[in-house]
């Protein structure tokens, strides 16, 4: 298997919100770098890019339509002829026509980046893949944030990361990193 030229990069709610100090303390301080490296490549090679916005229902969340966290981090601002899907929930896929984009479009393979690994980023992968789309994730273009279990533990967001890869690779998804893709000197900061 192998990512081919054509293959769909999906950039998740990378939206300045995700910044906010009340989300905690994250992992992958490189991410972003390495989602620029990747968002480049795709640009320079003509490939399509999607870019995934969260408009949350909670006038609580840093996702909040109408507010400065909602807007796209400059970095990550969609071009002309890049897609934009804004989603009300975690799935990219719910609600959104993103499906019938990607089938209309000939797209079978999708690379996924973005945030946060065990929220949006997992729960678009398990679609993409349920639907039969070959879906890779890059697991240092994603992060997350420290997270408490169902029974109150707090676990790392390096655990949270590495659980939430583990339940996508190699049923949803194929989990990856960025210098699978691109060469070294592309990737370093």
């Amino acid at each position: 298997m192998e990512i081919r030229a054509g293959a769909v990069l999906v950039l998740i709610d990378q939206q300045k919100g995700i910044q906010h100090p009340k989300l905690g303390r994250r992992n992958n301080p490189q991410a972003e770098e390495r989602m620029q490296a990747l968002l480049g490549h795709w640009r320079r090679q003509g490939w399509p890019v999607i870019h995934v916005q969260h408009l949350s229902h909670s006038p609580e969340s840093v996702f909040w339509p109408e507010q400065a966290g909602v807007e796209f981090q400059d970095a990550f601002v969609p071009q002309a002829g890049e897609q934009l899907i804004q989603k009300r929930v975690p799935d990219a896929f719910c609600g959104t026509g993103l499906e019938t984009n990607l089938r209309e479009a000939g797209i079978q393979q999708m690379v996924l980046m973005g945030v946060a690994t065990h929220n949006s980023v997992e729960a678009t992968a398990r679609t993409a893949g349920n639907l039969g789309f070959e879906t890779w994730v890059i697991e240092d273009a994603c992060y997350t944030f420290d997270k408490a279990d169902f029974f109150g533990q707090m676990h790392s967001a390096e655990t949270v990361h590495a659980m939430s890869l583990g339940n996508l690779h190699g049923e949803y998804a194929t989990v990856i990193s960025s210098e699978t893709l691109l060469p070294v000197a592309a990737v370093e900061p």
